[in-house]
């Protein structure tokens, strides 16, 4: 076993971060991951970075799953996007039995990708039969197994309850063959994720095919990183893209601000003292960023290792710092775009697809205003 689990990941990312650099045109044109890249993610194990030791993953704690995904999205954010996203989804071997476990994850290529909760599915002897479609699947088509999260209901058609009187959701696990893709990603950015839907019919699921998904007393794994949640591990992973996202720009704007002469001007955009304060101002904004989003990861991490509980007060934590960046990472890269003025309209230059991209990441539910609405509640109720 890793005695130190997460050590190299950063490293082979920033290996491979000039190909993918390299083929995010293609990326973005076929809307898919190319074949180079998904080779490249999988021989280097970054696929696995959240995977148990016990299967033969990383078990990486928080900090270096996150800088291994600002590395990644600093060449191309759909890339990082689909690696965040199947690599969380992956924590579900952390629920399952060891055998079924390896089956999906050690048997080439191993990777697993799931959409929104949705619809339900019908209790039959051995298992569970289910008729859906899902949406919102980054990576799917890079995977080689799907997931789902049902509402479970009974042979005659009844909700299934859990002991406190909740509907029963499951997660359920079965071969991306067995499903029909549905070609509908076509979004203003993060355009290389393939985000599509996925359709079953009357499929069956052998009971040892799911699992309760973010439930404690259901983890097989013992391991503090499985503690902490899907939705609170999203988070924190997109958090870092939209930092590698904001960092690439902000860098691009920065060469450019060396290079250029505006249009009308007597000097460089370096000599320009109000260029010089915008970026002065923003490498702040985007270090203040930064620095709180991993204070909060390193400070939850130190507690949950300690204690082996993740808390209410370490997820509103964790929400607001991963929302709070996200929404920085925006501001920086909107900087960085106006600044480079009628340049970043251009496909031929590093802007507007990042712009495209980083507000695309945006919209998404981990950047959503309503959590601060929930702090705020939290904040003047006195429970926190």
């Amino acid at each position: 076993m890793n005695a130190t689990p997460g050590v190299g990941l950063v490293e082979r990312a920033l290996a491979i971060a000039p190909l993918i650099a390299a083929e995010s045109d293609e990326i973005e044109r076929t809307r898919r991951l190319t074949p180079a890249v998904v080779s490249a993610l999988i021989e280097n194990g970054l696929y696995r970075a959240l995977l148990p030791q016990s299967l033969g993953g990383t078990e990486a704690p928080p900090e270096s799953f996150m800088q291994m995904l600002e590395e990644i999205a600093k060449a191309d954010a759909s890339t990082a996007w689909c690696l965040g996203q199947c690599s969380v989804c992956a924590t579900i071997a952390a629920s399952l039995g060891h055998d079924t476990a390896h089956e999906i994850f050690n048997t080439p290529p191993g990777i697993l990708a799931w959409g929104a909760i949705a619809h339900e599915a019908r209790a039959v002897e051995g298992g569970y039969r289910v008729t859906a479609r899902w949406d919102f699947a980054s990576g799917s088509r890079e995977a080689s197994w799907l997931e789902a999260h049902v509402r479970i209901t009974n042979a005659d058609g009844t909700p299934r309850k859990t002991a406190d009187g909740s509907p029963e959701v499951r997660t359920i696990l079965f071969p991306a063959h067995r499903a029909v893709l549905h070609d509908v990603w076509q979004a203003i950015g993060l355009a290389g994720t393939g985000t599509d839907s996925y359709e079953v019919s009357d499929l069956f699921i052998p009971e040892r095919f799911t699992a309760f998904r973010d439930v404690p007393s259901a983890l097989v794994e013992k391991g503090p990183l499985y503690r902490i949640g899907t939705g609170s591990t999203f988070s924190l992973g997109f958090a870092a893209v939209s930092l590698g996202v904001a960092r690439a720009m902000l860098e691009a704007a920065i060469a450019l601000a060396r290079a250029k002469h505006q249009s009308l001007a007597a000097g460089a955009m370096r000599d320009n003292a109000a260029i010089q304060g915008l970026i002065g101002r923003t490498e702040g904004d985007l270090r203040a960023a930064r620095a709180y989003l991993y204070a909060t990861v390193n400070a939850m991490w130190r507690d949950l290792s300690a204690t082996g509980e993740f808390s209410a007060a370490h997820r509103s934590a964790v929400r607001l710092a991963a929302t709070w960046t996200i929404h920085q990472s925006a501001r920086v890269v909107d900087t960085a775009y106006h600044m480079a003025g009628a340049t970043a309209v251009f496909r031929s230059h590093p802007f507007e697809r990042r712009f495209r991209d980083m507000h695309a990441i945006a919209q998404q539910i981990q950047a959503r205003d309503t959590h601060y609405e929930d702090l705020g509640k939290m904040i003047l109720s006195g429970d926190r």
